[in-house]
């Protein structure tokens, strides 16, 4: 890495490879079925009544990210649940639309 840190001396030069590098490493949004899509939707509605704790993968910006957690509420209408997340305690809101995977853990 010492060597290409030349290359590096002009700011606007290393956010602009900065910005290449992670718009290489994006992935698109998966295309659920609609199996899928009712096996999370059961699992939210399980993990919500019985307080179970889940793994919860979604989509962010062209990432996919897992945390660990608990469902707080599921509004069906809007279409977005409430997300405690295990490591911070800090809630969070979702879109069911960015929801990839829900497991118990």
């Amino acid at each position: 890495m010492k060597k290409w840190r030349p290359f590096a001396t002009m700011p606007e030069q290393y956010i602009g490879i900065q910005n290449i590098i992670n718009k290489q490493l994006e992935v698109s949004q998966p295309v659920l079925a609609e199996d899928q899509i009712e096996h999370m939707n059961f699992t939210l509605i399980e993990a919500l009544h019985a307080n179970r704790k889940v793994y919860l993968t979604y989509y962010k910006q062209g990432h996919y990210i897992t945390e660990t957690g608990f469902i707080q509420f599921v509004d069906s209408l809007r279409a977005l649940f409430v997300f405690i997340d295990d490591a911070l305690g800090a809630k969070r809101k979702m879109k069911l639309s960015e929801l990839i995977d829900v497991r118990f853990v």
